[in-house]
């Protein structure tokens, strides 16, 4: 009886996972800019912000509406609480752990509160002053102003512009996206196969679908692979496959307050502590004395924040 419960028990858990899976298809990103292009082309006229940035934005900063943030909340550019903000709220990790973010009813809401968190914020003023077809003005002044804390993100917003050409939005002409058919034999390649970002100790992770490799989520995240190598403390020859999940940032000097040891199961490296915890490997092995060929058993208690005395 208790076995027939349990082999019912687990084809639940099964058909469950199964349903779960068909409930959501990524959208892909000429998906995303069909949908949303009119909004950012009405927000351009109304306000004077390139279509094309509002739409690079949107897709850089909402995994071309597959992130979490997107999907639950409406939140297609990342634009957090701040003191002024009197609709609802939201938290998510980001900078820093439980950051507040605003959450819409809508994706127009979305992207018209965008137009006025820049409209109305003074850093932004300047941008005002160019012509809405220099968006590389337009994308460096962003990052001048403070818009987000990456350093490539100006170069990130004039990639996607200039490969999915959503210059055409700024110009009013028709954006069509690229077809193999029509020739464009590169189309695959100019296309992001976005991943859903998730956090870890407040570190931003992927997780790892079949047919990826370093270089190609490098390309996607604007990285160079040995970035991902020395975010993930993994050889040059490691083989991307062979792991669930991969940091695209660096990882932390200490897991979470809430995790203050580990007690090592079977099986077990500390390497697999560390991707666990978002805790550099160096740092595990600084806590509990170990060198770097020295192996973890089952049952050793480990240190995730501080020095074993």
């Amino acid at each position: 009886m208790k076995y027939s419960l349990f082999i019912l028990a687990v084809l639940a858990w099964c058909s469950s996972i199964s349903l779960h899976g068909q409930s959501y298809r990524k959208t892909s990103t000429s998906e995303y800019i069909e949908q949303y292009k009119d909004l950012a082309i009405k927000e351009m006229k109304r306000v004077g912000i390139p279509a094309s940035i509002t739409m690079a934005q949107g897709i850089l900063e909402s995994g071309n509406g597959n992130s979490t943030l997107a999907r639950k909340s409406n939140n297609h550019f990342g634009i957090k609480c701040h003191s002024d903000w009197k609709g609802k709220r939201v938290y998510h990790d980001d900078d820093k752990r439980g950051e507040c973010f605003r959450k819409y009813k809508t994706v127009y809401e979305s992207y018209i509160d965008h137009s006025e968190f820049l409209v109305g914020k003074q850093r932004y003023a300047s941008l005002f002053t160019l012509k809405t077809s220099d968006y590389k003005g337009w994308a460096k002044g962003l990052k001048k102003a403070g818009y987000a804390t990456d350093p490539k993100y100006a170069h990130r917003l004039i990639d996607l512009i200039e490969k999915h050409k959503l210059y055409l939005l700024d110009e009013d002409r028709k954006w069509e996206k690229p077809s193999a058919v029509a020739g464009n034999d590169n189309f695959e390649i100019t296309t992001y196969n976005t991943h859903v970002v998730d956090y870890n100790n407040g570190i931003k992770y992927i997780r790892v679908e079949e047919g990826d490799s370093f270089e190609s989520v490098s390309e996607e995240f604007g990285l160079r692979p040995w970035e991902l190598y020395h975010y993930n403390d993994l050889e040059s020859n490691a083989n991307i496959q062979e792991h669930r999940y991969i940091y695209i940032q660096g990882k932390k000097g200490r897991a979470h307050r809430k995790h203050e040891f580990h007690v090592v199961k079977e099986g077990e490296t500390l390497h697999y502590i560390s991707q666990k915890y978002g805790v550099k490997l160096r740092k595990l092995q600084r806590f509990n004395h170990l060198d770097e060929n020295d192996k973890v058993k089952a049952g050793d208690k480990l240190n995730l924040r501080r020095k074993k005395k």
